[in-house]
Protein backbone atom coordinates (compact mmCIF):
# COMPACT_ATOMS: atom_id res chain seq x y z
CA UNK A 1 0.00 0.00 0.00
CA UNK A 2 1.09 3.39 -0.47
CA UNK A 3 2.09 5.73 2.56
CA UNK A 4 2.35 8.90 3.76
CA UNK A 5 6.01 8.71 4.81
CA UNK A 6 9.15 9.41 2.34
CA UNK A 7 10.81 6.77 0.55
CA UNK A 8 13.96 7.30 2.90
CA UNK A 9 11.73 7.48 5.92
CA UNK A 10 10.01 3.99 4.92
CA UNK A 11 13.76 3.01 4.39
CA UNK A 12 14.94 3.25 7.69
CA UNK A 13 11.17 2.14 9.22
CA UNK A 14 12.06 -1.27 7.27
CA UNK A 15 15.65 -1.23 9.00
CA UNK A 16 14.45 -1.07 12.37
CA UNK A 17 12.03 -3.35 12.17
CA UNK A 18 14.89 -5.99 10.65
CA UNK A 19 16.95 -4.99 13.11
CA UNK A 20 14.69 -5.04 16.31
CA UNK A 21 12.81 -8.27 15.32
CA UNK A 22 15.58 -10.20 15.31
CA UNK A 23 16.03 -12.73 18.64
CA UNK A 24 18.59 -11.14 20.13
CA UNK A 25 17.30 -7.67 20.64
CA UNK A 26 13.80 -8.12 21.15
CA UNK A 27 13.11 -7.95 24.65
CA UNK A 28 15.41 -5.24 25.37
CA UNK A 29 14.45 -2.75 22.57
CA UNK A 30 10.59 -3.99 22.32
CA UNK A 31 9.15 -0.30 23.20
CA UNK A 32 10.96 0.93 20.26
CA UNK A 33 9.74 -1.74 18.29
CA UNK A 34 6.15 -1.08 19.21
CA UNK A 35 7.08 2.90 18.12
CA UNK A 36 8.38 2.36 14.71
CA UNK A 37 4.98 -0.22 14.36
CA UNK A 38 3.11 3.22 15.42
CA UNK A 39 4.97 5.25 13.24
CA UNK A 40 4.82 2.90 10.43
CA UNK A 41 0.73 3.47 11.04
CA UNK A 42 0.87 6.88 10.91
CA UNK A 43 2.07 6.33 7.08
CA UNK A 44 -0.70 4.07 6.21
CA UNK A 45 -3.48 5.40 3.78
CA UNK A 46 -5.90 4.29 1.49
CA UNK A 47 -5.29 5.18 -1.86
CA UNK A 48 -8.55 6.11 -4.92
CA UNK A 49 -7.67 6.97 -8.33
CA UNK A 50 -9.25 7.88 -11.86
CA UNK A 51 -7.30 7.55 -15.09
CA UNK A 52 -8.61 7.79 -18.58
CA UNK A 53 -6.41 5.72 -20.34
CA UNK A 54 -7.50 6.87 -23.87
CA UNK A 55 -8.55 4.38 -25.90
CA UNK A 56 -7.67 1.28 -24.00
CA UNK A 57 -8.31 -2.02 -25.95
CA UNK A 58 -6.85 -5.01 -27.40
CA UNK A 59 -3.86 -3.28 -29.43
CA UNK A 60 -3.22 -1.23 -26.17
CA UNK A 61 -2.77 -3.81 -23.95
CA UNK A 62 -0.49 -5.93 -26.52
CA UNK A 63 1.85 -3.13 -26.38
CA UNK A 64 4.42 -3.96 -23.49
CA UNK A 65 5.58 -0.14 -22.62
CA UNK A 66 2.27 0.63 -22.35
CA UNK A 67 1.22 -2.03 -19.81
CA UNK A 68 4.36 -1.63 -17.71
CA UNK A 69 3.40 1.40 -16.96
CA UNK A 70 -0.31 1.36 -16.55
CA UNK A 71 0.62 -1.67 -13.97
CA UNK A 72 2.73 0.49 -12.08
CA UNK A 73 -0.04 3.30 -12.13
CA UNK A 74 -2.32 1.39 -10.89
CA UNK A 75 -0.90 -0.80 -8.81
CA UNK A 76 -0.51 2.83 -6.38
CA UNK A 77 -3.99 2.66 -5.90
CA UNK A 78 -6.35 0.46 -3.18
CA UNK A 79 -9.19 1.52 -6.20
CA UNK A 80 -8.78 2.78 -9.85
CA UNK A 81 -11.44 3.87 -11.94
CA UNK A 82 -10.71 3.61 -16.12
CA UNK A 83 -12.17 5.77 -18.15
CA UNK A 84 -12.01 5.28 -22.52
CA UNK A 85 -12.11 1.40 -22.11
CA UNK A 86 -12.69 0.15 -25.39
CA UNK A 87 -12.57 -3.79 -24.37
CA UNK A 88 -16.23 -5.43 -25.01
CA UNK A 89 -14.59 -8.94 -24.87
CA UNK A 90 -12.59 -8.04 -21.96
CA UNK A 91 -9.25 -9.18 -23.01
CA UNK A 92 -7.65 -6.01 -22.19
CA UNK A 93 -8.92 -5.78 -19.01
CA UNK A 94 -7.99 -9.67 -17.47
CA UNK A 95 -4.71 -8.67 -19.24
CA UNK A 96 -4.11 -5.86 -16.60
CA UNK A 97 -5.57 -7.65 -14.20
CA UNK A 98 -3.32 -10.67 -14.62
CA UNK A 99 -0.32 -8.13 -14.76
CA UNK A 100 -1.06 -6.36 -11.54
CA UNK A 101 -1.21 -10.03 -10.34
CA UNK A 102 2.01 -10.58 -10.94
CA UNK A 103 3.90 -7.61 -10.00
CA UNK A 104 2.23 -6.80 -6.51
CA UNK A 105 1.97 -8.52 -3.39
CA UNK A 106 -2.07 -7.66 -3.48
CA UNK A 107 -4.66 -9.28 -5.61
CA UNK A 108 -6.63 -7.43 -7.81
CA UNK A 109 -10.30 -7.63 -8.88
CA UNK A 110 -12.12 -5.72 -11.56
CA UNK A 111 -16.04 -4.90 -12.17
CA UNK A 112 -16.68 -3.22 -15.67
CA UNK A 113 -19.45 -1.56 -17.07
CA UNK A 114 -21.18 -2.59 -20.03
CA UNK A 115 -20.62 -0.53 -23.46
CA UNK A 116 -21.66 2.46 -22.96
CA UNK A 117 -22.10 5.45 -25.65
CA UNK A 118 -24.68 7.31 -28.29
CA UNK A 119 -22.79 6.54 -31.16
CA UNK A 120 -19.92 3.42 -32.26
CA UNK A 121 -17.31 6.08 -31.76
CA UNK A 122 -18.10 7.26 -28.16
CA UNK A 123 -18.73 3.73 -27.00
CA UNK A 124 -16.72 2.67 -23.95
CA UNK A 125 -16.63 1.23 -20.59
CA UNK A 126 -15.79 2.18 -16.95
CA UNK A 127 -13.79 -0.29 -15.45
CA UNK A 128 -12.67 -0.44 -11.77
CA UNK A 129 -10.08 -2.25 -10.16
CA UNK A 130 -9.35 -2.37 -6.77
CA UNK A 131 -7.43 -5.02 -3.92
CA UNK A 132 -9.31 -8.12 -2.61
CA UNK A 133 -7.48 -7.44 1.10
CA UNK A 134 -8.15 -3.74 1.71
CA UNK A 135 -11.46 -3.28 -0.17
CA UNK A 136 -15.05 -5.34 -0.53
CA UNK A 137 -17.11 -4.55 -3.68
CA UNK A 138 -20.74 -4.30 -2.08
CA UNK A 139 -23.08 -2.92 -4.40
CA UNK A 140 -23.12 -2.15 -8.19
CA UNK A 141 -25.75 0.17 -10.16
CA UNK A 142 -26.03 0.60 -13.76
CA UNK A 143 -27.48 4.97 -14.11
CA UNK A 144 -30.14 4.85 -16.78
CA UNK A 145 -30.88 8.57 -17.43
CA UNK A 146 -33.93 9.95 -17.98
CA UNK A 147 -34.38 11.10 -21.38
CA UNK A 148 -35.32 15.01 -21.11
CA UNK A 149 -36.74 16.31 -24.38
CA UNK A 150 -35.52 13.83 -27.31
CA UNK A 151 -31.92 12.99 -26.05
CA UNK A 152 -30.39 11.41 -22.85
CA UNK A 153 -27.99 14.08 -21.33
CA UNK A 154 -25.49 11.64 -20.06
CA UNK A 155 -23.49 10.50 -23.11
CA UNK A 156 -22.05 7.67 -20.95
CA UNK A 157 -24.23 6.65 -18.30
CA UNK A 158 -22.60 6.67 -14.84
CA UNK A 159 -21.71 3.35 -13.76
CA UNK A 160 -22.07 3.39 -10.19
CA UNK A 161 -20.40 0.87 -7.18
CA UNK A 162 -20.10 0.91 -3.42
CA UNK A 163 -17.36 -0.08 -1.37
CA UNK A 164 -16.52 -1.44 1.96
CA UNK A 165 -13.02 -0.16 3.12
CA UNK A 166 -12.78 -1.17 7.02
CA UNK A 167 -9.35 0.08 7.71
CA UNK A 168 -10.70 3.59 6.53
CA UNK A 169 -12.16 5.94 8.64
CA UNK A 170 -14.85 6.40 6.64
CA UNK A 171 -15.91 2.48 5.91
CA UNK A 172 -18.56 3.18 3.63
CA UNK A 173 -18.49 5.03 0.31
CA UNK A 174 -20.23 5.25 -3.02
CA UNK A 175 -18.54 6.13 -6.05
CA UNK A 176 -19.90 8.00 -9.42
CA UNK A 177 -17.98 7.92 -12.46
CA UNK A 178 -18.07 10.51 -15.04
CA UNK A 179 -16.73 10.94 -18.40
CA UNK A 180 -18.07 13.35 -20.71
CA UNK A 181 -18.42 14.95 -24.24
CA UNK A 182 -16.53 17.80 -24.11
CA UNK A 183 -19.27 20.00 -25.82
CA UNK A 184 -22.08 18.88 -23.40
CA UNK A 185 -19.89 18.98 -19.95
CA UNK A 186 -22.14 21.59 -18.16
CA UNK A 187 -25.00 19.90 -18.99
CA UNK A 188 -23.44 16.39 -17.98
CA UNK A 189 -21.85 17.70 -14.80
CA UNK A 190 -24.56 18.80 -13.26
CA UNK A 191 -27.18 16.35 -13.91
CA UNK A 192 -24.70 14.82 -11.42
CA UNK A 193 -26.68 15.76 -9.17
CA UNK A 194 -29.72 13.91 -10.12
CA UNK A 195 -27.53 10.45 -9.77
CA UNK A 196 -26.78 11.27 -6.49
CA UNK A 197 -30.11 11.83 -5.56
CA UNK A 198 -31.07 8.64 -6.91
CA UNK A 199 -28.16 6.70 -4.90
CA UNK A 200 -29.32 8.62 -2.00
CA UNK A 201 -32.35 6.84 -1.96
CA UNK A 202 -31.51 3.51 -3.33
CA UNK A 203 -28.89 3.19 -0.85
CA UNK A 204 -29.45 5.40 1.97
CA UNK A 205 -26.37 6.72 2.25
CA UNK A 206 -24.88 10.14 1.43
CA UNK A 207 -21.03 8.90 1.48
CA UNK A 208 -20.82 9.94 -2.18
CA UNK A 209 -17.37 10.63 -4.35
CA UNK A 210 -17.86 11.40 -7.91
CA UNK A 211 -14.54 10.93 -9.78
CA UNK A 212 -13.70 11.18 -13.82
CA UNK A 213 -12.87 12.82 -16.89
CA UNK A 214 -15.74 15.34 -16.50
CA UNK A 215 -14.11 17.86 -19.15
CA UNK A 216 -14.55 20.60 -16.62
CA UNK A 217 -11.80 23.52 -17.63
CA UNK A 218 -10.63 26.06 -20.09
CA UNK A 219 -13.26 26.87 -22.64
CA UNK A 220 -15.78 23.56 -21.71
CA UNK A 221 -16.48 25.16 -18.35
CA UNK A 222 -16.14 28.76 -17.49
CA UNK A 223 -16.53 30.32 -13.84
CA UNK A 224 -20.07 31.88 -15.10
CA UNK A 225 -20.81 28.26 -16.07
CA UNK A 226 -20.59 27.22 -12.39
CA UNK A 227 -24.15 28.78 -11.81
CA UNK A 228 -25.68 26.17 -13.71
CA UNK A 229 -23.77 23.17 -12.09
CA UNK A 230 -25.72 21.94 -9.35
CA UNK A 231 -22.63 20.91 -7.52
CA UNK A 232 -21.51 23.87 -7.21
CA UNK A 233 -24.73 25.89 -6.39
CA UNK A 234 -25.92 23.25 -4.12
CA UNK A 235 -23.43 23.39 -0.61
CA UNK A 236 -22.09 20.38 1.04
CA UNK A 237 -20.24 19.17 -2.58
CA UNK A 238 -16.44 19.64 -2.45
CA UNK A 239 -14.31 19.97 -5.55
CA UNK A 240 -10.83 18.35 -4.60
CA UNK A 241 -9.22 19.23 -7.79
CA UNK A 242 -8.83 22.40 -8.43
CA UNK A 243 -9.48 24.72 -11.26
CA UNK A 244 -6.24 26.21 -11.81
CA UNK A 245 -4.31 22.06 -12.05
CA UNK A 246 -3.11 20.84 -15.34
CA UNK A 247 -4.67 17.29 -15.41
CA UNK A 248 -3.50 17.01 -19.15
CA UNK A 249 -0.09 15.80 -20.71
CA UNK A 250 -0.07 17.96 -24.38
CA UNK A 251 2.04 21.04 -23.89
CA UNK A 252 -0.79 23.24 -26.29
CA UNK A 253 -3.20 22.41 -23.18
CA UNK A 254 -3.33 23.68 -19.46
CA UNK A 255 -6.67 22.67 -18.28
CA UNK A 256 -8.62 20.78 -14.84
CA UNK A 257 -10.15 18.53 -17.33
CA UNK A 258 -10.42 15.34 -14.63
CA UNK A 259 -12.00 16.25 -11.21
CA UNK A 260 -13.12 14.73 -8.13
CA UNK A 261 -15.43 15.69 -5.91
CA UNK A 262 -16.38 14.14 -2.60
CA UNK A 263 -20.41 15.13 -1.02
CA UNK A 264 -20.57 16.39 2.76
CA UNK A 265 -18.31 17.40 5.84
CA UNK A 266 -18.29 13.73 7.11
CA UNK A 267 -16.74 12.49 4.06
CA UNK A 268 -14.48 15.39 3.75
CA UNK A 269 -13.19 15.28 7.20
CA UNK A 270 -11.83 11.74 6.27
CA UNK A 271 -9.99 12.38 3.27
CA UNK A 272 -5.91 12.90 4.08
CA UNK A 273 -5.67 16.81 3.98
CA UNK A 274 -3.71 18.00 0.47
CA UNK A 275 -3.71 14.30 -1.44
CA UNK A 276 -5.99 14.92 -3.76
CA UNK A 277 -3.39 16.03 -6.83
CA UNK A 278 -2.49 15.06 -10.29
CA UNK A 279 0.02 12.23 -10.34
CA UNK A 280 2.36 13.74 -13.00
CA UNK A 281 4.06 9.96 -14.95
CA UNK A 282 6.80 12.00 -16.73
CA UNK A 283 8.19 12.92 -13.83
CA UNK A 284 7.82 10.25 -11.44
CA UNK A 285 8.83 7.51 -14.01
CA UNK A 286 11.61 10.00 -15.38
CA UNK A 287 9.15 9.24 -19.01
CA UNK A 288 9.56 11.35 -22.18
CA UNK A 289 6.37 13.40 -23.92
CA UNK A 290 6.44 10.60 -26.45
CA UNK A 291 6.54 7.47 -24.27
CA UNK A 292 3.80 9.36 -21.70
CA UNK A 293 1.26 10.05 -24.60
CA UNK A 294 1.65 6.13 -25.62
CA UNK A 295 -0.06 5.76 -22.42
CA UNK A 296 -2.79 8.83 -22.52
CA UNK A 297 -3.05 12.27 -23.15
CA UNK A 298 -4.21 12.77 -19.79
CA UNK A 299 -2.49 12.07 -16.40
CA UNK A 300 -4.05 10.03 -13.46
CA UNK A 301 -5.84 12.36 -10.64
CA UNK A 302 -5.62 10.51 -7.07
CA UNK A 303 -6.72 11.07 -2.80
CA UNK A 304 -6.06 9.35 -0.06
CA UNK A 305 -8.57 8.81 2.48
CA UNK A 306 -7.64 8.41 6.49
CA UNK A 307 -7.31 5.17 7.96
CA UNK A 308 -7.95 3.74 11.67
CA UNK A 309 -3.85 4.30 12.59
CA UNK A 310 -3.68 7.16 10.78
CA UNK A 311 -6.86 9.68 10.06
CA UNK A 312 -7.46 9.31 13.79
CA UNK A 313 -4.62 10.33 15.35
CA UNK A 314 -4.73 13.95 16.85
CA UNK A 315 -2.76 16.80 15.17
CA UNK A 316 -0.56 17.12 18.06
CA UNK A 317 0.44 13.70 18.49
CA UNK A 318 1.49 13.72 14.78
CA UNK A 319 5.26 16.15 15.22
CA UNK A 320 6.09 13.92 18.07
CA UNK A 321 5.65 10.96 16.39
CA UNK A 322 7.56 12.48 13.56
CA UNK A 323 10.21 13.46 15.96
CA UNK A 324 10.70 10.29 17.70
CA UNK A 325 11.40 9.05 13.47
CA UNK A 326 14.45 11.12 13.62
CA UNK A 327 15.64 10.27 16.95
CA UNK A 328 15.09 6.65 16.11
CA UNK A 329 16.88 7.69 12.80
CA UNK A 330 19.87 8.79 14.37
CA UNK A 331 20.39 5.73 16.25
CA UNK A 332 19.75 3.69 13.52
CA UNK A 333 22.56 5.23 11.37
CA UNK A 334 25.13 4.06 13.50
CA UNK A 335 23.97 0.66 14.57
CA UNK A 336 26.93 -1.84 14.11
CA UNK A 337 26.02 -4.20 11.07
CA UNK A 338 26.86 -6.93 12.97
CA UNK A 339 23.76 -6.48 14.97
CA UNK A 340 21.82 -8.08 11.87
CA UNK A 341 21.01 -11.62 12.61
Amino acid sequence: METGCTGAQLSLIAKGLKYLSSSSVMTCHSPLLLLLLGIFGLCSSFKICAFNVQNFDDAKSANFRVMHTLTRIVSRCDICLLQEVKDTQGNATKALVEALNRYDAYHYKYVASGVLGRTPQDQEQYVYLYRNETVELTAQYQYVDRKEGNAAVFSRDPFVVRFQAKETVIGDFSLIPLHTMASDAIKEIDKLYDVFEEIKMKWNTENVMFLGAFNAGCGHMTRQDKANIRLFSIPGFFWLIRDQVDTTVGDTTSCAYDRIVVHGERFLKTIKPYSAQVFNIANEYKLSKERVLEVSDHFPIEVELKTKSSGQLQAPVQPLLLIALSVITSALHILPSTSMV
